[in-house]
């Protein structure tokens, strides 16, 4: 099972990489209409999303809509005591940022901007692969599963809602028995939800 998962992402990573930069920021901007149209967004206010990374989706049109009709962005940081776990912290133009231990950027740790994930509304969720059932395979860390896990055993406090290039959308994800689909995955094209 966990070999063809690595496949799957090996696989799906290179196509989301052999977009244009065109395809790219056409996709970006499609998300942006996507996103604004649905009725959880426009209701949500606490919003955590994530910077791309590895030819993922560019996020940043659609923090900068999210900026501009009034919402508070949160961006995920790497726990630094609890391995494994993300802490969310409030983000704006003007915070001050690092490259974690991906290579990925983040705010500078500030205790003061730490945001408790049940106080959020939403969280947009990476992920590499999904199917039309909102089954989700991510990089394998395990990060948003621990993170989402409360979620997935109660459905109270923030809503994870996938985000992903068309292209990344498969047949089917191989499943373990403690997987459990994402309510939404939203796409440049259209909106998947959890049959």
């Amino acid at each position: 099972m966990s070999d063809h998962r690595n496949q799957l992402r090996q696989l799906i990573r290179q196509r989301r990489r052999l977009l244009s930069q065109e395809q790219q920021n056409q996709a970006a901007h499609n998300l942006v209409d996507q996103c604004m149209q649905q009725a959880f967004f426009q209701a949500s206010q606490h919003i955590a999303i994530y910077l791309s990374t590895d030819g993922e989706l560019n996020t940043q049109p659609l923090i900068d809509a999210l900026w501009n009709a009034g919402k508070s962005i949160y961006l995920p940081v790497l726990h630094p005591f609890s391995q494994g776990h993300l802490l969310f912290l409030h983000y704006q133009k003007e915070t001050p940022m690092t490259l974690n231990k991906f290579g990925i950027r983040e705010p500078k740790l500030d205790q003061r901007l730490i945001i408790p994930a049940t106080e959020l509304d939403i969280i947009c969720t990476p992920l590499v692969a999904f199917d039309s059932t909102c089954q989700r395979l991510g990089m394998g860390g395990g990060y948003y599963d621990r993170t989402l896990a409360p979620w997935f055993q109660t459905k109270v406090g923030a809503t994870p809602i996938g985000l992903a290039h068309d292209c990344q959308h498969v047949d089917a994800i191989p499943t373990e028995a403690w997987d459990v689909p994402l309510p939404s995955i939203i796409t440049p094209s259209q909106l998947f939800t959890a049959k």
